[in-house]
């Protein structure tokens, strides 16, 4: 490792690739293409144009995590496919985990967990601190609160072009 200049100095700065590939050797965060401070676990089908914010997890090990095109993910969000409390408890000898799909144009804010087995409609938006349980949540829905509650088609009408 080099040595680096007094904190404050010009040579004292890292690059935002020096500080990735630093992070990545002293944790288990691998480097994406979103932020260093991303967590991605396992093997999620991600499209183009999708913002992951810092701090916030992917974890896709052990069952398929779809997040298509066009979203937009807030920081300290956690999309989790795993549930380990019936392991934890004794009373499973395995962890659970389900199928998450988000369609495309979806925007999760900050905060919020997915859950195992959520299927998020396109065009949905999923307010700050929502917690998302397994179901499918149709297109163009409002999702808030914890417990979750879901407006079903309430921007299909907010929509440029609808009436």
């Amino acid at each position: 490792m080099t040595e680096r200049k007094p904190a404050g100095t010009d040579e004292a700065r890292m690059t935002l690739k020096e500080f990735q590939e630093l992070f990545s050797s002293l944790t288990n965060f691998r480097a994406n293409r979103f932020h260093p401070l991303v967590w991605i676990n396992g093997e999620p089908e991600i499209g183009e144009n999708v913002y992951v914010g810092g701090m916030s997890e992917i974890n896709a090990k052990g069952a398929r995590v779809v997040i298509k095109e066009n979203c937009d993910i807030a920081s300290f969000v956690a999309i989790n496919c795993a549930d380990s409390h019936r392991k934890c408890l004794g009373m499973s000898p395995r962890i659970d985990a389900q199928d998450i799909l988000i369609e495309e144009n979806v925007f999760i804010g900050s905060h919020c967990l997915v859950k195992g087995g959520a299927h998020i409609g396109h065009h949905s938006v999923v307010a700050a601190g929502t917690i998302v349980d397994a179901g499918a949540i149709p297109p163009y829905s409002l999702v808030y609160g914890n417990p979750m509650k879901v407006k079903k088609g309430y921007y299909l009408s907010r929509m440029p072009g609808s009436r």
